[in-house]
C-alpha cells in the first residue's frame, strides 16, 4: 500500500473511534462527515470512482444535512 493510503486508513479509524467518544451532537456530525470525505478519497484511491461521487455525495452531502436539520429541530423542540 501507499503511504498516503495508509495515512488515509489510520485517520478512517480514528474519525470512526471519535464518533462514538464524542458526546456533543454537532461534533460527532461533523467528525462524520469527514469521516464519510475519507472514505470517498479512499474509494477514488481503489479505482472507483463511482463509489467515491456516491460517498461524497450521500455520505458527505445529503446525510450530513439531514442530520444538521434533525439537530437544529432536536435543540428547537427543548425550549
Amino acid at each position: 500500500m501507499e503511504i498516503f493510503s495508509v495515512v488515509m486508513l489510520l485517520f478512517l479509524i480514528c474519525a470512526a473511534i471519535s464518533v462514538s467518544i464524542i458526546k456533543d451532537l454537532l461534533g460527532t456530525i461533523i467528525v462524520f462527515t469527514v469521516y464519510s470525505l475519507i472514505m470517498a478519497i479512499l474509494w477514488q484511491q481503489l479505482n472507483a470512482p463511482d463509489l467515491a461521487i456516491t460517498e461524497a455525495a450521500v455520505g458527505a452531502g445529503i446525510t450530513t444535512l439531514l442530520f444538521v436539520l434533525t439537530l437544529k429541530k432536536i435543540r428547537g423542540a427543548g425550549k
